[in-house]
């Protein structure tokens, strides 16, 4: 490894996929698609959710926040790699790594709690409906998202900040695409056994609980929805549980085989892949596992795009008329005054 004189180094060396330069590339044309495809459908959610009067509900509000949520995760991480994968330069400087590292996993962990929240959300709507609104009313929903920030950034500021605490010894190559606390602890020096420990335990804690959480509501919304007479009912029910349910798969599988074991028992490769799947598949994928499995938010997005090309029509044909007045205006310059004072009336 190279060493530098400092006990914390001013960049650190990404080296990623280096030894396969044709991976790099496929990864960069992907990313690259991929990265603007899940910022423009996470910001479609909120906007939807947010314009749409019919979807001003608290499933809707946590929706809204999961998809910020994925918008911060993969931002935090694609700007980065495609820098590192499109560029012969594998740096980022001390500071940018100790950014990344806070926001990262304080939205990894953040969307842990937030998608048991959800679950529980879904158990009080089919479980308890009569006592939803009382339950579910907006000041203790406004409480269970602050819970649920506070919770990442608690986790943040406390494992980040012990981990770069580590002495490095000058060591800076990091065999990673992003700048993560099981990878850091593996490259310092001295004693980090504690380290590891106190992580896996908090990482264990933090998985686990929304876990369990998540299949305790889900357990009590089978037992009461196979208690529902007719098939309509238990498909709507079931329609309401399944979008959030394969995001739940999708999320906490790389998290739970990623975190639940030892920083130093991790292969080369696992990490670089994990970090994939968590900043630009699962961020991708959201909003098209609502969107086509949730008939409400289908009709919002078709609303809303509606609403957006009629604007431009609108745009578009008011932009023709300008052009034509302003023509007729220079050629006839009797009128020129009184057509710009009535055009900006209009305005």
């Amino acid at each position: 490894m190279t060493l530098i004189n400092t006990s914390h180094p001013e960049e650190f060396i990404l080296l990623g996929f280096a030894d396969r330069p044709w991976l790099e590339l496929s990864l960069f044309i992907i990313l690259l698609v991929t990265y603007p495809t899940a910022v423009i459908g996470n910001i479609a959610i909120i906007l939807v959710s947010i314009l749409d009067p019919c979807l001003h509900s608290p499933m809707y509000f946590f929706l809204t926040n999961l998809s910020f949520l994925d918008i911060c995760y993969t931002t935090s991480l694609v700007p980065q790699m495609l820098t590192n994968l499109g560029g012969s330069t594998k740096a980022i400087s001390y500071m940018r790594c100790a950014v990344q590292l806070y926001f990262y996993h304080t939205m990894g962990v953040a969307e842990c709690v937030l998608l048991a929240l959800m679950s529980f959300d879904r158990y009080v709507a089919i479980c308890k409906p009569l006592h939803y609104t009382l339950i579910m009313n907006q000041c203790n929903c406004l409480l269970l998202v602050s819970i649920v920030w506070l919770t990442g950034i608690s986790f943040a500021i406390t494992e980040a900040t012990v981990t770069l605490q580590l002495p490095l010894c000058g060591h800076n190559k990091m065999d990673h695409l992003v700048c993560e606390i099981p990878v850091l602890i593996k490259i310092a020096c001295g004693e980090k056994e504690t380290n590891e420990l106190a992580l896996t335990v908090v990482s264990i804690f933090l998985s686990a609980v929304p876990l369990c959480l998540i299949l305790a509501s889900y357990a009590s919304i089978g037992h009461a929805v196979f208690k529902i007479k007719s098939s309509e009912g238990r498909k709507k029910a079931f329609g309401t549980c399944s979008s959030h349910l394969i995001v739940v798969l999708l999320f906490y599988g790389p998290a739970i085989s990623m975190y639940l074991q030892p920083p130093s028992s991790i292969t080369k490769d696992q990490p670089k892949f994990m970090a994939l799947l968590y900043g630009v598949v699962t961020p991708t994928l959201n909003p098209f596992i609502y969107t086509l499995r949730n008939k409400d938010v289908k009709r919002a997005l078709a609303n809303l795009f509606r609403n957006i090309f009629m604007q431009s029509e609108y745009l578009w044909m008011l932009y023709k008329v300008i052009y034509k007045l302003e023509a007729f205006s220079t050629t006839h310059s009797l009128y020129k005054t009184h057509l710009s004072f009535y055009f900006y009336m209009f305005l």
